[in-house]
Protein backbone atom coordinates (compact mmCIF):
# COMPACT_ATOMS: atom_id res chain seq x y z
CA UNK A 1 0.00 0.00 0.00
CA UNK A 2 1.49 3.33 -0.75
CA UNK A 3 1.39 6.23 1.90
CA UNK A 4 1.33 9.67 1.14
CA UNK A 5 4.09 12.19 2.56
CA UNK A 6 4.68 15.53 3.34
CA UNK A 7 7.45 17.27 3.54
CA UNK A 8 8.59 20.41 4.52
CA UNK A 9 11.86 22.08 4.25
CA UNK A 10 12.98 25.71 4.93
CA UNK A 11 14.41 27.60 1.93
CA UNK A 12 17.37 30.21 1.99
CA UNK A 13 16.80 32.21 -1.12
CA UNK A 14 18.97 35.12 -2.35
CA UNK A 15 17.52 38.08 -2.89
CA UNK A 16 16.62 37.53 -6.30
CA UNK A 17 14.90 34.42 -5.79
CA UNK A 18 12.55 35.60 -2.89
CA UNK A 19 11.77 38.37 -5.89
CA UNK A 20 10.97 35.31 -8.01
CA UNK A 21 8.93 33.93 -5.77
CA UNK A 22 6.74 37.18 -5.07
CA UNK A 23 6.26 37.08 -8.91
CA UNK A 24 5.11 33.65 -8.82
CA UNK A 25 2.71 34.47 -5.75
CA UNK A 26 1.79 37.65 -7.52
CA UNK A 27 1.10 35.98 -10.65
CA UNK A 28 -0.53 33.10 -9.68
CA UNK A 29 -3.03 35.04 -7.54
CA UNK A 30 -3.95 37.23 -10.79
CA UNK A 31 -4.52 34.60 -12.75
CA UNK A 32 -6.58 32.56 -10.46
CA UNK A 33 -8.68 35.93 -9.99
CA UNK A 34 -9.10 36.36 -14.00
CA UNK A 35 -10.28 33.17 -14.49
CA UNK A 36 -12.68 33.06 -11.28
CA UNK A 37 -14.18 36.14 -12.96
CA UNK A 38 -14.75 34.50 -16.28
CA UNK A 39 -16.41 31.32 -14.71
CA UNK A 40 -18.36 33.47 -12.49
CA UNK A 41 -19.83 34.76 -16.23
CA UNK A 42 -19.65 31.45 -17.93
CA UNK A 43 -20.35 29.14 -15.79
CA UNK A 44 -19.80 26.14 -18.44
CA UNK A 45 -15.76 27.29 -18.38
CA UNK A 46 -13.73 24.00 -18.18
CA UNK A 47 -10.31 23.82 -16.59
CA UNK A 48 -9.03 23.17 -19.67
CA UNK A 49 -10.60 25.59 -21.50
CA UNK A 50 -9.21 27.85 -18.15
CA UNK A 51 -5.77 26.88 -19.15
CA UNK A 52 -6.08 27.59 -23.63
CA UNK A 53 -6.60 31.06 -22.34
CA UNK A 54 -3.32 31.53 -20.51
CA UNK A 55 -1.37 32.53 -23.51
CA UNK A 56 -3.92 35.20 -24.84
CA UNK A 57 -2.94 36.74 -20.76
CA UNK A 58 0.61 36.78 -22.00
CA UNK A 59 -0.03 39.20 -24.50
CA UNK A 60 -2.40 41.59 -22.14
CA UNK A 61 0.00 40.74 -19.32
CA UNK A 62 4.03 40.51 -20.52
CA UNK A 63 5.15 40.00 -17.15
CA UNK A 64 4.06 36.26 -16.73
CA UNK A 65 6.06 35.42 -18.81
CA UNK A 66 8.62 35.46 -16.21
CA UNK A 67 6.94 32.83 -13.75
CA UNK A 68 6.86 29.36 -13.77
CA UNK A 69 4.34 28.18 -16.15
CA UNK A 70 3.44 25.05 -14.15
CA UNK A 71 2.47 27.52 -11.29
CA UNK A 72 -0.38 29.51 -13.42
CA UNK A 73 -1.27 26.49 -14.72
CA UNK A 74 -2.06 25.17 -10.72
CA UNK A 75 -3.78 27.96 -10.28
CA UNK A 76 -6.51 27.11 -12.41
CA UNK A 77 -6.73 23.59 -11.45
CA UNK A 78 -6.39 24.93 -7.40
CA UNK A 79 -9.94 27.40 -8.75
CA UNK A 80 -11.25 23.64 -10.89
CA UNK A 81 -11.00 22.01 -7.26
CA UNK A 82 -12.99 24.90 -5.11
CA UNK A 83 -15.96 24.56 -7.81
CA UNK A 84 -16.10 21.04 -7.21
CA UNK A 85 -15.81 21.25 -3.74
CA UNK A 86 -18.70 23.61 -3.64
CA UNK A 87 -20.87 21.61 -6.51
CA UNK A 88 -20.27 18.45 -4.12
CA UNK A 89 -21.73 20.92 -1.03
CA UNK A 90 -18.47 20.15 0.85
CA UNK A 91 -17.75 24.38 1.03
CA UNK A 92 -18.21 27.46 0.11
CA UNK A 93 -18.29 29.32 -3.45
CA UNK A 94 -14.45 30.68 -4.49
CA UNK A 95 -13.61 33.60 -3.31
CA UNK A 96 -11.24 35.97 -4.71
CA UNK A 97 -7.34 35.86 -3.49
CA UNK A 98 -6.30 38.39 -1.63
CA UNK A 99 -2.66 39.49 -1.10
CA UNK A 100 -0.68 38.90 2.17
CA UNK A 101 -3.14 36.06 3.40
CA UNK A 102 -1.68 32.02 2.74
CA UNK A 103 0.61 33.69 0.06
CA UNK A 104 2.19 30.23 -1.65
CA UNK A 105 1.76 28.91 -5.17
CA UNK A 106 2.31 25.16 -5.99
CA UNK A 107 4.11 23.74 -8.94
CA UNK A 108 4.15 20.34 -10.67
CA UNK A 109 6.90 17.82 -10.85
CA UNK A 110 7.69 17.10 -14.50
CA UNK A 111 9.98 14.14 -15.34
CA UNK A 112 10.70 13.07 -19.12
CA UNK A 113 13.91 12.11 -21.17
CA UNK A 114 15.15 13.89 -23.99
CA UNK A 115 17.21 12.37 -26.62
CA UNK A 116 18.66 10.13 -23.87
CA UNK A 117 18.76 12.60 -20.91
CA UNK A 118 16.85 12.74 -17.86
CA UNK A 119 14.92 16.22 -17.25
CA UNK A 120 13.30 16.71 -14.30
CA UNK A 121 11.84 19.95 -13.61
CA UNK A 122 12.36 19.62 -9.32
CA UNK A 123 15.50 17.83 -7.82
CA UNK A 124 16.06 17.76 -4.41
CA UNK A 125 19.75 17.00 -2.89
CA UNK A 126 19.30 16.19 0.43
CA UNK A 127 23.47 15.89 1.59
CA UNK A 128 24.24 18.92 0.09
CA UNK A 129 21.08 20.54 1.28
CA UNK A 130 19.95 22.34 -1.77
CA UNK A 131 16.88 22.11 -4.08
CA UNK A 132 16.72 22.82 -7.58
CA UNK A 133 12.97 24.64 -8.34
CA UNK A 134 11.84 25.64 -11.94
CA UNK A 135 12.59 29.36 -12.15
CA UNK A 136 14.75 29.65 -9.04
CA UNK A 137 17.36 27.21 -9.90
CA UNK A 138 19.06 26.28 -6.47
CA UNK A 139 17.95 27.27 -3.32
CA UNK A 140 19.48 26.75 0.03
CA UNK A 141 17.57 24.30 2.18
CA UNK A 142 17.50 23.07 5.99
CA UNK A 143 16.99 19.37 6.25
CA UNK A 144 13.99 17.38 7.23
CA UNK A 145 15.22 16.05 10.31
CA UNK A 146 18.56 14.64 9.03
CA UNK A 147 17.46 12.67 6.80
CA UNK A 148 19.68 11.13 3.85
CA UNK A 149 16.89 9.99 1.10
CA UNK A 150 13.16 10.68 0.66
CA UNK A 151 12.06 7.11 0.11
CA UNK A 152 9.28 7.98 -2.56
CA UNK A 153 8.99 10.19 -5.36
CA UNK A 154 7.88 13.67 -5.76
CA UNK A 155 4.17 15.15 -7.08
CA UNK A 156 4.74 18.81 -6.36
CA UNK A 157 6.50 21.16 -4.73
CA UNK A 158 4.50 24.39 -2.33
CA UNK A 159 6.69 27.56 -1.69
CA UNK A 160 4.87 29.84 0.77
CA UNK A 161 6.27 33.37 1.41
CA UNK A 162 6.30 33.96 5.42
CA UNK A 163 7.17 37.44 6.14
Amino acid sequence: MLVNRAYKFRMYPNVEQIELINKTIGCARLVYNIMLSKKKDNSKLSKFDMIKEIPNLYNEYSFLKEVDSCSLRCAVFDLENGFNKYYKRQGGYPRYKRKGIKDSYRTNYIKNTYKGKLYENIKLDLKNKIITLPKLKEVKIRGYRNIEYINGRIINATIEHIC
